[in-house]
């Protein structure tokens, strides 16, 4: 079963998330706003997707702020974890946000929130997994 990592702050977006690549989609989702937690998970290889929140209000990596640009830099930065897509999820979806993000965190790809088009959402994560398959 393909395994998605979703780590986002915001209970109500974990939720819409959650349901939708587990009832559209037939993924195993694991939500969570832990790092290391994140980091263990797709260090043992079995996570095809990490859908990242850009803005963690909440999160700490070795007892520091971290946000999704940064977790996104370091899973991308690994040679264990580097392979698994990593997908922004971001309300700053002001023009140039998403090249400026992209660059930043070095992530495949962005989607803004909130999220309306269920399944436009759908497509673009099933072309990520399919994408990191390849």
């Amino acid at each position: 079963m393909i395994h998605v990592v979703v780590v986002e702050d915001d209970a109500m977006n974990a939720l819409l998330f959650r349901k939708l690549l587990e009832k559209r989609c037939g993924y195993h989702v694991t939500v969570t706003e832990s790092p290391e937690e994140l980091l263990a998970l797709v260090r043992a290889g079995d996570v095809a997707l990490v859908l990242m929140d850009v803005s963690l209000g909440n999160s700490l990596y070795q007892g520091e702020p971290v946000s999704g640009v940064e977790l996104s830099r370091m899973l991308k930065s690994d040679p264990a974890t580097c392979r698994v897509p990593v997908v922004l999820a971001t309300a700053h979806a002001m023009r140039g946000d998403a090249e400026a993000l992209l660059a930043e965190s070095k992530a495949d790809s962005y989607l803004s929130k909130p999220i309306v088009d269920h399944a436009a959402f759908v497509d673009q994560i099933r072309r990520s997994v399919r994408a990191e398959a390849a």
